[in-house]
């Protein structure tokens, strides 16, 4: 069995997947990369069979008919064989010295019979025009270089999220917990992030700037005026993450684990609420009315703990004036927190 299965997701990737996967190959034969070719309609598919002729053993190429990022990861967690999968999307690269020390320290562990469910380190914005990159770091919440439950984990900050560029996860705990992303659609990372975490028991934080999250394309899907227009398909996921959230009996939840998963949820949402307001149309208010009526139908609690929440309050300002004022608070924390 390979240690790290990483899978990256490719779709008409031609232009920039070559930088990804070169800062990959280095992790040698405790690494499989996975390729996973979205029925693109470039020279994907090439690249990907060059370097699989020159990684033998490394580098595997799986071709399949067009799903979306969400089907790409499915078949990335069907065909692993590695203990542990990171998911590296195709515009983005990882920092050699911190690669490093993260296939170390996972060798360690899984040597020392202290595997873990789920593996953290820090991710770096590399935003287009920016000459000052923001890191995504966790040492407040979590513990370092240690073996940790959820007993040990703090307070996240405002902003502060593990994300699927943080994350790597056992296999196996993918497996288990039934991971399933829909297909044709955008934004599943959230997903990703949010349902294994019931299953995770044991972590491990390495304070290291590994991940590089390449941001400011403007065919991005993360660009707001993408998202804006794509505003459908966040609320299909927020919804998603609802209905998991309802179902889980808050009893059976560590506190700490119930907390995070809720600020993350609440964070969604009021993504999905302001790209609404954005939007600024009949229909689009009338979705976010549809929203709020939608977990306060699937669940009266979280409906009082979000809506009634400063984020929610201050998504539901009243009037045009209160539209504009929650803008405004949007556009503050853009520029505070760096992202789209």
């Amino acid at each position: 069995m390979k240690l790290l299965t990483i899978t990256v997701p490719c779709y008409n990737s031609e232009a920039y997947m070559e930088k990804c996967i070169n800062s990959l190959v280095i992790g040698g034969d405790d690494v499989e990369i996975l390729i996973v070719n979205d029925g693109s309609s470039d020279r994907t598919q090439e690249i990907g069979e060059r370097y699989e002729r020159e990684y033998p053993g490394i580098v595997r190429l799986v071709n399949k008919e067009n799903g979306g990022h969400g089907s790409a990861v499915n078949v990335g967690i069907r065909e692993a064989k590695g203990m542990y999968l990171k998911i590296v999307d195709s515009d983005d690269w990882v920092k050699e010295s911190a690669y490093l020390q993260i296939l170390n320290t996972l060798r360690e562990l899984v040597a020392k019979e202290q595997a873990v469910d789920m593996f953290v380190s820090n991710f770096v914005y590399e935003k287009v025009g920016e000459k000052r990159h923001k890191v995504m770091a966790y040492r407040h919440a979590l513990p370092t270089n240690q073996v940790f439950t959820w007993d040990d984990v703090k307070h996240f900050n405002k902003g502060q999220y593990i994300l699927m560029h943080s994350v790597i996860f056992k296999t196996d705990l993918l497996r288990e917990c039934g991971l399933e992303l829909p297909e044709h659609t955008f934004y599943v990372d959230n997903l990703y992030v949010f349902k294994p975490l019931p299953w995770v028991e044991k972590m491990y934080y390495l304070d290291v700037n590994f991940y590089r999250y390449f941001i400011g394309r403007a065919d991005q899907s993360v660009n707001e005026k993408v998202m804006i227009g794509r505003v459908d398909q966040q609320i299909k996921v927020n919804k998603m993450m609802i209905d998991f959230f309802a179902m889980k009996d808050p009893k059976t939840l560590h506190k700490r684990l119930s907390s995070y998963m809720f600020n993350y949820l609440a964070i969604v949402t009021t993504v999905s609420n302001i790209l609404l307001i954005r939007q600024n149309t009949k229909v689009s208010l009338k979705k976010k009315k549809e929203l709020w009526n939608y977990v306060k139908e699937k669940d009266g609690y979280i409906y009082k703990k979000l809506r009634y929440s400063i984020l929610g309050c201050s998504m539901n300002l009243p009037g045009a004036v209160g539209r504009k004022i929650s803008v405004f608070g949007y556009k503050v924390c853009q520029k505070i927190f760096k992202f789209n």
